[in-house]
């Protein structure tokens, strides 16, 4: 017997599906990849050793950039005037321009944060003095941050956003794939129920 020709509407669904489901799948594999390598390492985060590495540097202010320190600002979260934090960038190869700053009576203090460490800087108002301090978790705890979007900007914030949306359509169009091939293939629906329950069973069950 000949085998059956499926109808014009149904191929049409199906190229359409298969096609949406292609295009969503390479827009968030990078992303998938990335994502899963870093659940496996936060969830595992107490078994992977992380030696912090920690750099200090220190610094005094010119003199003719101490009245910019020393001038009560117009409010104690402004951030360093311009020529100062044109200074402090070129000193020590670090972005301060347009960061907020908390002043008050006896220093001036930036905290710093970034993926896969911490970062700080305080500025003696009376003499001057700079201090910064920097600590570097490594690359396992960058990967770490970027996985959780911890201090990474507008930008990467966007990037999780369309790559969260793309992960959608790569799941919403494989479920429907997978119901237009269920009829050929009966172990579909039990499957996608387990992966459905096992979770389920496992939240109700251990996780108090």
């Amino acid at each position: 017997m000949a085998a059956a020709v499926p109808s014009p509407r149904r191929a049409y669904w199906l190229k359409t599906l298969h096609q949406w489901h292609w295009i969503s799948s390479a827009l968030s594999l990078v992303g998938l990849l990335l994502f899963t390598v870093t659940g496996f390492t936060l969830n595992q985060s107490s078994q992977i050793e992380a030696k912090p590495q920690v750099t200090k540097r220190a610094a005094q202010v010119p003199p003719a950039l101490l009245p910019l320190v020393t001038a009560t600002p117009a409010d104690d979260k402004r951030p360093l005037p311009p020529a100062l934090a044109a200074w402090v960038e070129q000193s020590l190869a670090i972005e301060v321009a347009g960061r907020a700053a908390e002043w008050s009576a006896e220093e001036i203090y930036l905290s710093l944060p970034r993926p896969g460490g911490d970062a700080w800087l305080r500025i003696d108002r009376a003499a001057g003095a700079l201090d910064y301090e920097r600590t570097d978790r490594g690359w396992i705890s960058y990967l770490n941050d970027l996985h959780k979007g911890r201090h990474t900007g507008t930008a990467w914030s966007w990037f999780i956003d369309v790559f969260a949306a793309s992960c959608l359509v790569f799941s919403v169009t494989g479920l429907f794939i997978l119901k237009m091939h269920a009829a050929k293939r009966p172990s579909t629906w039990p499957v996608v129920a387990g992966g459905l329950v096992l979770p389920l069973l496992l939240a109700i069950l251990f996780i108090h």
